[in-house]
């Protein structure tokens, strides 16, 4: 069991209308930040929750997913504007 180490991962971005086939190439890739993700083990009547965070442990989003298969998000944005 992994308890101690939270995995980071590296978010990417990328320009969609560049891309032909099914290849990405690196230059039409840009690294835009990273997260950690977190699965609440628990169901809550057959709806797990995902939660997206980013390193210093703000939520980015709330993920909803159904044993049916649907899923539903919420992103939370923590600019001032």
């Amino acid at each position: 069991m992994n308890n101690f180490n939270e995995e980071i991962y590296r978010e990417v971005s990328f320009n969609g209308s560049s891309i032909k086939g099914n290849v990405i190439n690196s230059d039409d890739v840009e690294i835009v930040g990273t997260s950690k993700i977190t699965v609440e083990e628990e169901s809550h009547e057959g709806v797990r929750i995902i939660l997206n965070k980013d390193a210093n442990d703000n939520i980015k989003e709330i993920k909803f997913v159904c044993s049916c298969g649907e899923t539903k998000s919420v992103l939370l944005d923590y600019s001032e504007e």
